[in-house]
């Protein structure tokens, strides 16, 4: 099992690529915490690994609040080392033109998007560090590499959160700490319907997007779930500061 006897902390953990990553992470044999600022949610994932024989906990936790997130890393570093921290916790906002978005708008998601990956790198790092090895995965979008109209705020933030990978992995590489970003396209979460939503006719919407991929498809959260194993995982031992586009050729 790729992950066996690790110990791997997940943000936004409650639902979509977060609760999908922590199953197949706990199916590899590895120790998962679970945190979300969606108590419900988070303790269902942390639920489905314990009943399919896995080992997990819930940690609620807001990924803005950097004073909560080191207590959480700390007490986890304390208990069982710190292998693997994958930073997916994020958020989107309703399109429109950059100078329509309203400025609480654009703060909230920076908060969430961008200070949220920070603070769980910031808290990670001096245990990996000591420690001389360890995993980071921070989940950016297919909006890290291209503008996506009408999101600037979002992929703003997801732009920030590849950079700030590579970054990490520069600082940390000469203690025996990769860093690495996911960056995927429209996969089938709450985030792309309340998207699509937005849209007028999301059935329409919904069509046109299929249309733009080569695969003719949308991706499936295990899917991405998929990629951050192999990132967190030794097999990806020599790969570092990568950002792996995850869009069924979109981007091509």
């Amino acid at each position: 099992m790729r992950l066996e006897d690790k110990t791997v902390v997940i943000t936004g953990a409650g639902a979509g690529i977060g609760r999908e990553t922590a199953l197949r992470c706990a199916d590899e044999g590895a120790r998962v915490i679970v945190t979300d600022v969606d108590v419900e949610g988070g303790e269902e994932t942390s639920d489905l690994i314990a009943e399919a024989g896995g080992e997990a906990e819930f940690a609620e936790l807001d990924v803005t609040d950097s004073d909560r997130f080191h207590d959480v890393v700390d007490t986890v570093a304390e208990d069982y080392g710190l292998d693997v921290m994958i930073n997916n916790a994020g958020t989107g906002h309703p399109g429109g033109p950059l100078e329509d978005v309203d400025e609480e708008v654009r703060d909230f998601v920076v908060d969430i998007n961008i200070n949220g990956v920070w603070n769980g790198c910031s808290a990670a790092l001096p245990h990996m560090k000591e420690q001389g090895q360890g995993a980071i995965v921070n989940v950016g979008s297919l909006a890290s590499v291209l503008g996506l109209p009408h999101q600037a705020a979002y992929a703003t933030t997801k732009a920030a959160v590849l950079n700030l990978t590579r970054t990490v992995a520069a600082e940390a590489g000469p203690y025996g700490v990769r860093a690495n970003a996911v960056c995927p396209g429209f996969t089938e979460t709450q985030l792309l319907d309340d998207y699509l939503d937005q849209q007028g006719d999301p059935e329409q919407a919904r069509k046109a997007m299929v249309e733009e991929y080569p695969l003719k498809r949308l991706g499936e959260p295990g899917e991405i779930a998929d990629a951050i194993l192999f990132l967190a995982s030794d097999e990806a031992s020599f790969v570092t500061g990568h950002g792996l586009v995850v869009d069924g050729g979109y981007s091509a």
